[in-house]
């Protein structure tokens, strides 16, 4: 197949009217996945809580839930379907200045990959299995602090993550992401902008801990601090009104998770 066979095969993927419902369903249950990280998120802050306050987390819940097989299917599928449109829209894309272009394609790309492992993590318990993203991700990290390369690794990769929550603070605070979205008018217009800016804001904050802990783990030669986004919202329980702190993360991600509906509704694709 040559590139301009490539191209138009890619091109007609991505208008298709069935991969854009699924890209749509999987904006939907990543909504779904963050309303449920921030009820567990609400329970370490509350005490009550005795699951990984993430993805893998949120993920058993459903599979202990009556009928939560059937919900984490469409979490598999939905977000194989959007991870595959992200990807597309990365090898579409065509913007008049090459260095945005190529910037803007690894972002998406990095999206894509990103919902492609999210959807795999969800595959596993929908199979019957399990899988903990806290422990996978201190594996990792010891498996990288064997040598000083690969703290060097470890550094650089918890400097990327901060930078990632930066930028969902940024993008939540200037309220960038209504380039994602056909904002609706009136009083749905009002809510759909305070949920992506708490929303947005909340997450950036969760994920820039999360880098903070990745950075601190490889200068301290402990692959325990760096465990994912439970270990960064249970470390926030150390600081001084620290519980405050967590319950307002943990409602900004639920609000984060109602945007997500939002988007699924009303997303640019």
């Amino acid at each position: 197949m040559n590139d301009a066979s490539a191209s138009q095969a890619a091109r007609t993927a991505h208008n298709s009217t069935a991969l854009r419902v699924l890209a749509r369903l999987g904006f939907a249950v990543n909504g779904l996945v963050h309303l449920l990280i921030g009820a567990l998120a609400i329970g370490i802050a509350t005490g009550g809580g005795d699951t990984d306050a993430d993805q893998s987390g949120a993920f058993k819940q459903l599979a202990s839930t009556p009928g939560g097989v059937f919900l984490l299917w469409a979490v598999v599928i939905g977000m194989f379907a959007l991870g595959l449109w992200l990807l597309i829209s990365a090898f579409l894309m065509q913007p008049e200045d090459s260095k945005r272009k190529w910037a803007k394609r690894g972002a998406e790309v990095a999206k894509g990959i990103t919902y492609f492992a999210l959807g795999s993590t969800a595959l596993k318990f929908a199979l019957g299995g399990s899988s903990s993203s806290s422990d996978s991700t201190s594996s990792v990290s010891a498996d990288l602090m064997a040598n000083p390369v690969g703290v060097g690794v470890l550094v650089l990769a918890g400097l990327v993550v901060v930078g990632v929550g930066g930028y969902f603070v940024f993008k939540g605070v200037t309220q960038k992401f209504t380039e994602d979205v056909s904002v609706p008018g009136g009083t749905l217009r009002k809510a759909v902008l305070g949920l992506g800016t708490a929303g947005y804001v909340a997450k950036g904050v969760a994920i820039g801990v999360a880098g903070i802990l990745v950075v601190a783990a490889a200068f301290t030669h402990d692959p325990e601090k760096s465990s994912g986004l439970d270990a960064a919202l249970t470390s926030l329980t150390a600081l001084p009104y620290g519980m405050v702190v967590l319950l307002v993360i943990a409602v900004g991600l639920i609000a984060y998770g109602v945007y997500c509906f939002a988007r699924a509704r009303f997303a640019r694709l």
